[in-house]
């Protein structure tokens, strides 16, 4: 009998990782390898810039410059790139089913809990209602149609309201349309609500919200690279 491997599968590598981000991001930005070349470069020449202007200008300590010029222009290309494959994957996920919830499970922080899945679900429509509790009280998102979503919508609102009164609630529409947040922004138009219960309510409210909850059919969650997961490393 064949014995099965009890090894830990390999996570990729961090030059793995970085070489998947880089050609996620160029499907998006063709011009992306030129920028990251100039900023290089330009890191390179302003050390070199500063080794001729601080004196003693000898060439030991225009090479000393130079090289730490680069490094400066390697991170700042990293950043600059980690920056461009986040819209990139705001990009490939707006308007899929399911990318509310990656966005609220994953960029609200601490202050605030929300899981990817959705609390109330039109499986014919995919129309979705997704709901976040924090410091700032109680959101419901809506994704998809907000003609299909008045209904879900009221429900999840009556049903907060009914088990956390006195508890601010928001409604927002994920979408283009008038009035709706773009997925991009979605995160920071909800960490931006004011602070309006302390965390020993915010507690106490997900309880019970979770407790009058049911489950539901759950959605697709969008695949793909996260940006996130990929942060550029300081040079030492």
């Amino acid at each position: 009998m064949s014995s099965r491997s009890t090894a830990p599968e390999k996570r990729p590598g961090f030059f793995s990782q970085l070489r998947s981000l880089f050609t996620f991001t160029k499907e998006y930005y063709s011009w992306l390898p030129w920028v990251l070349a100039a900023i290089v470069l330009a890191g390179v020449g302003l050390g070199v810039l500063v080794g001729f202007l601080i004196p003693p200008a000898a060439i030991w300590s225009i090479i000393l410059w130079g090289f730490t010029g680069l490094l400066f222009g390697i991170l700042a290309a990293m950043i600059t790139m980690t920056r461009l494959a986040t819209r990139a994957m705001y990009k490939r996920i707006d308007g899929m089913p399911g990318a509310t919830g990656h966005i609220i499970s994953t960029n609200l922080g601490r202050k605030w809990q929300a899981s990817e899945m959705p609390v109330g679900v039109n499986p014919k429509t995919q129309e979705a209602v997704y709901r976040a509790v924090g410091r700032g009280g109680v959101v419901i998102i809506g994704e998809g149609a907000r003609g299909r979503l008045t209904r879900l919508i009221n429900d999840e609102r009556a049903k907060v309201k009914r088990v956390a009164s006195g508890v601010p609630v928001h409604v927002l529409y994920v979408g283009h349309g008038e009035g709706d947040v773009p997925i991009a922004k979605l995160a920071p138009t909800i960490k931006a609500f004011p602070k309006a219960i302390d965390r020993t309510t915010m507690s106490a409210v997900i309880k019970r919200i979770d407790s009058v909850s049911q489950s539901v059919t759950s959605l697709p969650i969008p695949k793909g690279v996260d940006p996130m997961k990929a942060r550029a490393q300081r040079p030492r």
